[in-house]
């Protein structure tokens, strides 16, 4: 029981914001793409392969993160008793969960169309090599925004078989989103990331956040506009888009406290209600 303790805590499977935050893109990317006049069947298929996919790479991600973070997550006090900081598992045997959770994900891969699987692979290396941006630019939020909202392109793809301008500005708009929602949760750690030298948007722009914050949330909802525009959605899919325009600008902007850590985690964990409200809205601009 220990030793699955462990392996829940290294993969975050106790904290499925991470993962929710990988699978929404895939979903609207899907829904965006999706026929729903033919039968349902391949959609909720393909919606499970990718929320498996979406658990399955954000946990071997958490791990690889934690085996380059752990000198540094030793000196954070939120991340210091993680299992490899800790040196309760150590780093062969994460390496280890990690290769076995990459080959599960493959299996989920290859039930796609080529097309897909190759675009996939392609994108691996950024996955992994995300944890190393903290060291070198303030922009490590940026390079996650590219590599979790990339499947919003292979959903796309994994119905269309082809890549076109839609997925890609929608994609756009989505890294924009990442870039505020994880600037929020990076004023958690900021004054020990100070110290220890880590590099973010959180400490770049903490002079004038809300500014940064509404800059990249505004673009996200200009690109939701804009591929409702070239998707010829009706009128109610703009109505709607009120709803995730409240949310991002008064619930989680206007009174957004960057200096109390409990509250950059509420604000963080509520864009899990945000993909539910885009996937809505998404839906009713294809079938209404």
């Amino acid at each position: 029981m220990q030793n699955i303790k462990l392996f829940i805590e290294l993969t975050r499977l106790d904290k499925p914001i991470g993962f929710m935050l990988l699978f929404w893109p895939c979903i609207w990317g899907l829904t965006l793409a999706y026929n729903f006049d033919d039968q349902l069947y391949k959609f909720f298929i393909y919606a499970v392969l990718f929320l498996f996919g979406s658990i399955l790479m954000r946990s071997a991600g958490c791990i690889v993160n934690d085996i380059v973070d752990k000198n540094f997550d030793k000196k954070v006090e939120r991340t210091k008793n993680r299992p490899i900081a800790s040196e309760k598992i150590s780093v062969s045997l994460a390496v280890f969960y990690s290769t076995i959770l990459c080959g599960l994900a493959f299996l989920v891969l290859i039930n796609f169309n080529k097309f897909t699987i190759l675009m996939a692979l392609i994108s691996m290396p950024l996955a992994f090599t995300y944890p190393l941006m903290k060291r070198y630019t303030y922009w490590p939020q940026l390079f996650l925004g590219i590599s979790f909202n990339y499947g919003l392109i292979l959903a796309w793809i994994s119905i269309k078989n082809e890549i076109s301008f839609i997925p890609i500005l929608f994609y756009l708009g989505a890294i924009f989103w990442t870039l505020g929602y994880d600037t929020i949760y990076g004023y958690q750690d900021i004054k020990d990331d100070e110290i220890i030298g880590i590099k973010s948007t959180s400490i770049k722009f903490k002079d004038s956040p809300k500014r940064f914050i509404f800059f990249c949330y505004l673009i996200f909802i200009a690109s939701l506009v804009l591929v409702g525009y070239l998707m010829k959605f009706k009128f109610l899919y703009y109505v709607f888009l009120i709803l995730p325009l409240l949310h991002l600008l008064l619930y989680q902007l206007k009174n957004l406290k960057i200096d109390t850590p409990s509250e950059c985690l509420v604000k963080f964990k509520s864009n899990n209600y945000l993909g539910i409200v885009v996937f809505i809205n998404i839906l009713i601009g294809k079938i209404i």
